[in-house]
């Protein structure tokens, strides 16, 4: 019988939390620190991931900076965490998301970068997680984010993202079925509003007012109320749950 804690299992185990340079990412990596774990944060190029990385609590985390676009990046982040210890986790946060005023300024690259990172991406590093666990002879989780959007369908000119993270919804239940006789579990977190670059950035105040007014809590998440979700999802104390949506919304997508 598992021990009833939110972060059991997680505790001097590795775990890949892409995305990990900003926004949500940021603090869940910070969550699973905390837990106890080693993190491998993951972002692009360029980004603030190695910053990150150094105000972890704890020690043995990596900063790794490749682009996820690129398929040969999952192997090279993968040979960079066997060298880190027991993998037990990916929480794969990684968007993008280019907002159009309509749909008739939407380009074929819009949805092409978007539909690469946001749901490609996805699907071949979820692969490749469950061959290394697979090959490394444990059980582990997947959890990957959507958007309320995959339900809702997008507002403000995020139409595009919204069907990428649909697809990631469609998706993570076909790898639940498929990865679940290997005992890995893959499900998916779907935040609502969240006060973060992404959500707010380039968006009329007004509109992210009107967004508020939908929102029966009445506010925008913080980043580090998503963090919960995550790291139990990524922990033994969900062993049973696989293929589940986690709605954290404030209250606005209720189904």
């Amino acid at each position: 019988m598992n021990e009833w804690r939110s972060d059991a299992g997680l505790q001097g185990r590795v775990v890949i939390v892409t995305g990990a340079g900003g926004g949500i990412g940021t603090e869940v990596a910070r969550g699973f620190a905390e837990a106890g774990s080693l993190v491998a944060a993951v972002d692009r190029p360029g980004s603030p991931v190695a910053e990150v990385v150094r105000g972890l609590p704890g020690h043995g985390h990596q900063a790794i900076e490749d682009d996820l676009a690129d398929l040969a990046s999952h192997d090279r982040i993968l040979d960079r965490v066997s060298g880190m210890g027991s993998l037990t986790a990916l929480a794969h946060l990684a968007a993008v998301l280019r907002r159009r005023a309509t749909v008739n300024d939407v380009t074929e690259e819009d949805w092409d970068i978007q539909h690469g990172v946001n749901l490609k991406a996805t699907f071949f590093l979820n692969r490749s997680v469950r061959n290394y666990l697979v090959e490394q002879g444990t059980p582990g989780a997947i959890v990957n984010f959507s958007s309320q959007g995959w339900w809702t369908g997008g507002f403000g000119g995020s139409v595009v993202y919204a069907a990428a993270k649909g697809g990631v919804v469609s998706m993570s239940r076909g790898l639940a079925r498929s990865f679940a006789p290997d005992l890995v579990r893959v499900n998916v977190v779907s935040p609502g509003g969240v006060d973060t670059q992404m959500m707010t950035g380039g968006v009329d105040p007004a509109a992210n007012e009107a967004f508020i007014k939908m929102i029966p809590l009445g506010r925008f998440a913080r980043p580090d109320e998503l963090v919960g979700a995550v790291i139990f999802l990524a922990s033994d104390a969900s062993s049973y749950i696989t293929g589940a949506v986690i709605n954290v919304s404030g209250g606005q997508l209720m189904y």
